[in-house]
């Protein structure tokens, strides 16, 4: 006779051992209706990592649209004076502004004034279109993360040999010129005089007209637009510093450096992409959760689908539970094989919809040049939501099977 230690630790692997081939035999006699609660578990799983990507996937677009519009840009312009009763003069920026910015503020390694001017100008067959001029130095391309499309930009050499050159936009050298190509080399009189187009360029991310470069842009060196000015004023200045998180305290060193140098009245606007990026970030965050939401609520919906199955299955197996109970089955051993059962398909469940929301991305990255990012953690997390879904949901069918009377499930019929 073996002994009750060898009983005691055997009875485990028994039992175990018994759940599982009741499970299959119960999945097996019930094959659709199972796998039709299985379902909710894979929809809600699988839409939980979609979720999670989908969220991850709007923050990079929306980081890497915003990091093409310019590297690390903080841009100061004039926006005009505090309300007085006396009238007083315009304090624009200036040159000099720029200047003492990059002589005081450590980080800063590009910077360029923007001159705007406007011009109407006589392209093609006698026609006449209105452009608009913008003075800049050859670090612009820079700091303004632009694509030179054909020919090249101008650079240090041509702005101090005041070369009479410029570059137009490839909109503008596709309408008048036919392509960017073909622009090179021709020749725009800005005021009477010829200037050279040398290359043609577009911004790395379309502003949709939201920038000061526009369909009908031409480019030339600041210190030929100084001809066309009376003052050294400018519109804007950009700058660009060398690290991310260099861009907060720089534009507050760089509005400091521009106030001290004009009237305490004077108002100047110093910003950068840094509020742009919050936003953008608040806003994927925000339809994240709002998306999280809808899959918890599928993922709820198959936690009620699978307590409703399986007081289904309790009330099919009344007969043998009795059985099972008078052949020494305990209560805890019945509640644990309708609680197994319940586990077994919300995880079940829950590793297809795993394996499905984590092969749409993979097959887009494998398909495709882009790369969507992948979150391991909210696959993990999928996984323990599935099984605390099974668990929760499984307690009350595992529960009332384990109260029943032995001697009146037998007599069930």
């Amino acid at each position: 006779m073996p002994s009750a230690t060898a009983v005691s630790a055997g009875r485990p692997q028994l039992v175990f051992s018994e759940i599982l081939s009741f499970a299959y035999d119960t999945f097996c006699s019930n094959k659709v209706r199972f796998a039709l609660t299985g379902l909710g578990m894979v929809i809600g799983t699988a839409s939980l990592i979609l979720v999670v990507t989908i969220g991850m996937t709007g923050k990079q677009y929306v980081l890497n649209q915003i990091q093409a519009i310019g590297a690390n840009l903080i841009y100061a312009e004039y926006q005009g004076g505090a309300q007085r009763i006396t009238n007083t003069a315009p304090d624009p920026l200036t040159i000099d502004d720029m200047t003492s910015a990059q002589q005081e503020v450590p980080g800063i390694v590009a910077a360029s004034p923007v001159v705007q001017l406007e011009e109407r100008v006589a392209v093609g067959s006698g026609k006449e279109r209105d452009i608009q001029i913008l003075g800049v130095f050859p670090e612009y391309k820079i700091v303004r993360n632009l694509v030179v499309v054909s020919g090249r930009f101008f650079d240090a050499q041509d702005e101090q040999a005041h070369n009479k050159i410029g570059v137009i936009t490839q909109k503008m050298a596709e309408e008048i010129y036919g392509s960017p190509e073909e622009a090179v080399g021709r020749a725009i009189k800005l005021s009477g005089l010829p200037f050279t187009i040398i290359g043609t360029f577009k911004e790395r991310v379309d502003t949709f007209g939201q920038s000061e470069v526009t369909t009908n842009t031409m480019v030339i060196p600041y210190t030929v637009a100084r001809y066309f000015t009376e003052t050294p004023i400018v519109k804007q200045i950009y700058f660009s510093v060398a690290d991310p998180a260099m861009v907060d305290p720089a534009t507050a060193q760089i509005h400091r450096v521009i106030q001290g140098r004009h009237r305490p009245e004077s108002v100047y606007n110093v910003t950068n992409l840094t509020q742009l990026v919050v936003v953008a970030e608040k806003t994927a965050n925000a339809l994240t959760l709002v998306l999280l939401a809808v899959a918890a609520v599928v993922l709820l919906v198959s936690g009620i689908g699978i307590m409703n199955i399986m007081l289904a299955t309790v009330s099919a197996r009344i007969r043998e539970i009795g059985i099972r109970k008078a052949l020494g089955a305990t209560n805890r051993e019945i509640r644990f094989q309708f609680l197994s059962e319940a586990i077994l398909i919300s995880v079940g469940g829950g590793l297809i919809g795993v394996v499905l929301g984590l092969a749409l991305p993979y097959s887009v990255r494998f398909l495709t040049e882009y790369r969507i990012p992948i979150s391991g953690l909210s696959a993990i997390v999928a996984i323990v939501v599935s099984s605390l879904v099974g668990i929760l949901f499984g307690t009350v069918p595992a529960a009332r099977a384990a109260k029943l009377d032995p001697v009146e499930s037998l007599r069930y019929e």
